[in-house]
């Protein structure tokens, strides 16, 4: 059995819309899943990037995602790296993909002098809990998340607008 992690590259499109389709459901947000393999084309390879990723294969099929892109560290003066996708597909978990797509990001955290590896996971995903905790990641409970999005994003952004 060959196990290889790579980065993603064009043609990857479809299998890596599954897999974050397949996330979606397991997640419990199917509905709200929209992305189509144009816009994982634009974000992973057009001429201003904005999504990076790599790929788990197993015997030549698509096993695993890791999505990322950069954040930056206004404190520490240098980017990170903001996992926003780690999906092992049932049949391929337990061989130890998601800890390897794990160390293959913090490989790149290192080897480009990025201060973090950051990602945020679902309260109720034990097994993902008990696989970070087990890589030295620390929750960071001092922080609450928030987002705005939908109706509420476009009445925010009305008020730039002025009166």
């Amino acid at each position: 059995m060959t196990e290889l992690i790579r980065r993603v590259r064009p043609g990857d499109e479809p299998e890596l819309a599954a897999m974050i389709r397949e996330l979606a459901e397991f997640e419990h947000a199917a509905d709200e899943c929209r992305i189509t393999e144009s816009q994982l084309h634009t974000a992973l390879f057009g001429d201003d990037p904005t999504l990076f990723g790599h790929i788990a294969e197993v015997d030549g099929s698509a096993a695993a995602i890791a999505l990322w892109f950069r954040t930056f560290s206004t404190w520490d003066g240098v980017p990170g790296i903001y996992l926003e996708d780690l999906f092992v597909r049932p049949r391929f978990r337990r061989r130890g993909l998601a800890r390897r797509l794990l160390a293959t990001l913090a490989r790149e955290c290192v080897d480009h002098g990025y201060s973090r590896l950051s990602w945020a996971v679902l309260d109720w995903n034990v097994n993902a809990i008990a696989l970070y905790d087990s890589v030295g990641g620390r929750p960071q409970s001092e922080w609450i998340t928030y987002r705005v999005s939908g109706q509420q994003l476009s009445a925010l952004a009305a008020e730039s607008e002025g009166p």
